[in-house]
């Protein structure tokens, strides 16, 4: 996989300022590592690859928050489209993190807003750290504005550790996010599974722009598939949840899993 990303243009963090797409409309797919290697050398005339202090797999570190009752996670797995998630993201070799808000309203747009967070450690975060009680008075106004629940009524849920690789086309119309090395920790459940050899791809588009990235996909039977990390993680750590919507996903990653496996 790095012998073909060596062969991609790179694009720099300057260049992306302009590609954030921070409304936008996001496809997801689930895959495997060997399909992604053919997916990559078909995609490399027509995107290039975010390099960052000349990496190319960005390693990301999350903590994604909600309440006892798992008040986010329950909205989702009940179907609601209109739909809210919190989380703390880190880019883990420069440490820098942002608290954010994801809104996905009825339409299927998602809009991210987020703050950055300082002094967070991503290879020890303080899994104490809670908002709305006038601790920083940014985060409490940012969440205050953003988040509909009572920010005081959140807390650390699920950890969530993956490599990151991110193309943009060539017309700057587009991002394709690809998430490796999946990795969860539930805060609360103190359980953990990995997912080594998935893989999560989303296109993230401004509307329904065309992507050249769609007939490849076809071309190696990668269907479109719902995967929410934070949603899929605590079913995957949860034995207790209620998990009956995801079912049949949570089936098809089990199946991909084990026909790895077998190989």
């Amino acid at each position: 996989m790095h012998d073909i990303l060596s062969t991609y243009r790179p694009i720099t963090l300057d260049e992306m300022r302009g590609i954030k797409l921070m409304n936008r409309t996001d496809t997801k797919f689930v895959t495997t590592v060997s399909r992604l290697e053919r997916l990559l050398e078909l995609a490399r005339h027509d995107y290039c690859v975010q390099e960052t202090d000349g990496e190319r797999v960005i390693p990301y570190y999350t903590v994604y928050y909600d309440t006892a009752s798992h008040e986010m996670y329950r909205v989702h797995h009940n179907g609601h489209a209109d739909r809210q998630k919190v989380r703390i993201r880190c880019y883990v070799s420069s440490a820098l993190g942002f608290l954010e808000v994801k809104t996905k309203n009825n339409h299927g747009r998602t809009r991210k807003k987020r703050v950055e967070v300082g002094d967070f450690d991503p290879l020890h975060p303080n899994l104490d750290l809670r908002f709305g009680a006038g601790a920083n008075a940014v985060h409490d106004a940012f969440l205050a504005k953003h988040l509909r629940l009572d920010a005081t009524t959140i807390a650390p849920a699920l950890e969530n550790n993956f490599d990151r690789i991110t193309l943009v086309n060539n017309a700057r119309t587009e991002r394709l996010t690809i998430d490796t090395m999946l990795r969860f920790h539930n805060v609360v459940t103190d359980r953990r599974r990995d997912l080594d050899g998935l893989v999560i791809v989303e296109l993230k588009r401004d509307g329904l722009q065309p992507s050249p990235v769609l007939e490849m996909l076809r071309q190696l039977r990668i269907m479109p598939q719902g995967f929410s990390k934070y949603c899929m993680g605590v079913a995957l750590t949860d034995l207790a949840i209620r998990k009956n919507r995801f079912k049949e996903r949570l089936l098809l990653m089990e199946r991909m899993l084990a026909q790895l496996n077998t190989h």
